[in-house]
């Protein structure tokens, strides 16, 4: 299952090369909601692997992003005490911008039509 979520770009750090084959990078992004009259800002790190480790360098520090992620968990065992790691692994971004811009526009049929030419030859 992938969730999204659209925030503010504020942070981008280093790729890290956890293994010969295997690199990880970090992100975050700002969002602030309303909540009854109230601003609550929340800062959320995501996690880019392998080939999507490039991915954040398209984006300047500020702009305002959407984000694709699933959200992965890892347990495992260190001295007979269980510990736990949840990862939003980012997958797809783009700018919130450039989505707004492809998107159709909200202009209705009414306005492309006159009285005058109106035909109302409906049976209901």
């Amino acid at each position: 299952m992938s969730y999204e979520v659209t925030g503010k770009l504020v942070a981008k750090f280093d790729i890290v090369q956890r293994t010969e084959t295997f690199k990880t990078r970090e992100f975050v992004i700002e969002k602030t909601e309303d909540v009854n009259g109230r601003a609550i800002t929340n800062y959320i790190k995501f996690q880019c692997v392998q080939d999507k480790t490039a991915m954040p360098d398209k984006y300047a520090m500020g702009e305002e992003v959407k984000v694709q992620f699933n959200i992965k968990g890892t347990k495992w065992v260190k001295d007979g005490r269980e510990n736990y790691i949840t990862n939003l692994d980012a997958w797809r971004m783009e700018s919130v911008k450039l989505t707004q811009q492809s998107a159709p526009d909200n202009t209705s049929y009414s306005d492309f039509s006159s009285e005058q030419n109106v035909v109302d030859d409906l049976p209901f």
